[in-house]
Parts: C-alpha cells; structure tokens; sequence
C-alpha cells in the first residue's frame, strides 16, 4: 500500500500518532477521510485505515480494487470490520479514536455501533495536532511546491489583457497554474471554504465582506459561492491581489503578490511597505517557542503605528489572523491569532499574510510561506514581492 521509497518516513506519522494516542490513553485510530488517509498512506482510497497503539497498521479496503501489499484486506461494509479484525488477529480497542469533526453524524454512529468501544476519543483534533510538525519528507514536497508556485507566477503578467474582467484574468492564471502541475484541489478544512483554487481580487471588491474565513473576501461570481472574483473591470488605477494556492504535490504553498493596473494611489504604496515590514518584523521575531498571539499582536501593533489599523485584514469585516498553518490543507495548525494558545515548533510551516484594503484602489499586502527551524524562520515562497505592474 505504502510506496517503499517513503516507507520510513510513514513509519515516523504512524509513530507520531501512536504517540499522540498513548497520551489520549486510546488503543486504536480508525481514518477514512481523504486527507487523513493521505497522512497516513499516501494515497486516497475508500475504505479505512486502522492504527492499533502497539502493532502495525492495517489497510481495509472497499475501492479501487487491485491494491496489493502486506496488511491490506478488502472489506464491502464498516460492518465487516469486526470479522476482519479477528481474522487478522487484531483486538478490538477499548478506547477507539474516530474523525469526530469531519463524519457525518451517521457515519459517526455507525462505525461507534460496529466497534462498541467502552469510549471514544476525537482523531480529528489528534491527526490535526500530529500533521502540523512536517516530516522531512513533508518539507520537500512544500519546497517543489513553492518552486512552481513562484514559476507560475512569474508567469502571471504575461496573462493580462487591456480592458478584462476579474474573472477572465483568473481563468488565465488558473491555466497557467495547471500547466505547470497544479493539481486544482482545494482542500480545506471546516464548513463554509469552497472555493476553486484560489482567490483573484480587483478594487472595491476586496472590501466586500465574505461568510467565509479567509483573510479577506469578495462577492464571488454567485451567492451560492460568496467570495472572490466577481466581474471587476481591470481599469487604471485598480490593484490586483493574487492568492492561488499552490498544490502542485498533496502539500500546499500559500503565496499572495499584488499587481496593479497603472499607477496606485499613494496610500496603497505605504501600506505595501508597511505589509512588508509587518512581514520583516516576525521573520525577525518568530523561532520554536513563540507564541503566536504575540506574532499577530507585533503585526497589529505596526499597522496601528502607521495609522492603518483600520485597514488591516479587511475594512468592512477585519479578520482577527494574520497568518495559518498550511499542508494537506491550506487552514491547519497553527494559527496566528491574537487570542491563540499555541507556540511555533520545529517543522511548522505556516503562511503569513499581512494585508491591507484601500477603499477605491483594492487590496495591498504580502503572503508567504514559511517553514520553522531551529534557528528561526525560512521563507520558501521566493518570488518579487514589490506591487507588479500589469502592462497591455
């Protein structure tokens, strides 16, 4: 199941979740959601991944059929799963860990019925936890990633046409992203983040308030997709923030650029320069053992200084982060918040994006992904960083 070339690198995320369930006192961890499987094996299928606390793990499997290797069974049914496990001389767990925040409530409900354990604990929580430090492994694919990302976007000029739309400059960009591999999954957790790759936004349109949590949002083409690009004419004047997120290997890169149409207003260029300094001044701060509440509050107290607090994360709805941890999904741990209990950690890797709207020229700001290492922070998403102007 486990391609041989990682198989050591597997053994380390079995090994973390072990244990992350030794301290839970739990002796079992059943994963079936696609991103959890692709932690745990590398790959999706349908069918379930076990993890006993003290053995190795096993693979049941109801689809695609053909997959061989060592401790893979073939089940139709969770209802199977009893007769599997006995058959494979696996004991029942007593306290069993389930994907308590992505399961359906039947879902849920179902596999609790199959195993009967005396008690249930939360995966979810524990496999969002463990997935935040990167295996070395890990961190190759976020530097393939950002590599693209940066080759894609040099790119992103040369898809500009006098006179487009919003949404016409997207598709274009979304054409590049692919031709250099983007995958175009987006893959998020939490309700309300739909989203098809990334996020283009053009003028006033940046100020339009989203229901859904990302720095900042948009109206979006439709209100059954309220966010992003919503047929904006690129005109003079208008500044042009690019956030597509880069998932050209299962791990993504976060990076934002802004690209104006002519010249910006003066007040646009000063918060700019006030992103890049916000961005300067955590590279300096942030190493292991930095609370993130203290990362967001040095940002926040910047913006303030430049008489720019107002305009910080959004205008007419301000997000309260200015940077998230990224991998499989573009929203995990940890997240820099001021009200965040967390402390950076080796292997983190994180997005920071401090920006800025500015009625009637757009949003301004910088987003970039780093990786933590002992020594303090190193940006993997190298590419201009300066507002890039877009020439007929």
């Amino acid at each position: 199941m486990v391609r041989k070339d990682w198989a050591d690198d597997f053994k380390d995320r079995w090994e973390r979740i072990r244990q992350a369930m030794e301290a839970g006192g739990a002796d079992g961890c059943l994963l079936c959601t696609d991103v959890n499987l692709i932690y745990a094996t590398g790959r999706v299928y349908n069918g379930y991944f076990y993890l006993p606390a003290k053995r190795d793990p096993w693979f049941f499997v109801k689809r695609p059929s053909g997959l061989e290797g060592a401790c893979i069974r073939y089940i139709r049914k969770p209802e199977d799963l009893p007769a599997a496990f006995a058959a494979c001389g696996i004991p029942l767990p007593k306290k069993l860990l389930l994907e308590a925040d992505e399961l359906s409530y039947n879902d849920y409900m179902r596999l609790q019925a199959v195993f009967t354990p005396e008690e249930t604990g939360n995966a979810t929580a524990v496999l969002r936890s463990v997935r935040c430090r990167k295996t070395s492994w890990e961190i190759a694919q976020f530097r393939v990633s950002a590599e693209k990302h940066a080759a894609a976007y040099a790119e992103i000029p040369s898809c500009f046409r006098s006179g487009m739309r919003d949404l016409e400059f997207q598709y274009e960009i979304e054409r590049c992203m692919r031709r250099h591999g983007s995958m175009g999954v987006f893959r998020a957790f939490g309700a309300n983040m739909d989203i098809f790759m990334g996020s283009i936004l053009a003028g006033e349109n940046a100020g339009t308030p989203s229901p859904f949590d990302f720095a900042l949002g948009g109206g979006g083409m439709n209100p059954s997709v309220p966010v992003g690009a919503n047929g904006t004419v690129l005109k003079e004047g208008t500044a042009v923030m690019v956030d597509m997120a880069g998932n050209f290997t299962p791990y993504m890169t976060d990076m934002t650029r802004v690209f104006s149409v002519g010249k910006l207003s003066d007040a646009a260029y000063h918060a700019h320069r006030t992103a890049l300094n916000i961005q300067e001044e955590i590279m300096q701060a942030a190493r292991p053992g930095t609370s993130c509440a203290d990362l967001y509050n040095l940002a926040l107290a910047i913006a303030e200084k430049e008489r720019l607090g107002d305009r910080f994360m959004g205008t007419k709805q301000q997000a309260k982060f200015v940077g998230h941890g990224i991998g499989i999904q573009i929203n995990e741990m940890p997240v820099l918040t001021p009200r965040s209990k967390e402390r950076l950690e080796t292997g983190m890797v994180f997005a920071l994006e401090p920006k800025f709207v500015i009625p009637g020229t757009g949003a301004v700001g910088i987003e970039n992904s780093f990786l933590v290492t002992e020594e303090g922070v190193e940006k993997l998403t190298l590419f201009e960083e300066e507002i890039i102007p877009l020439m007929p």
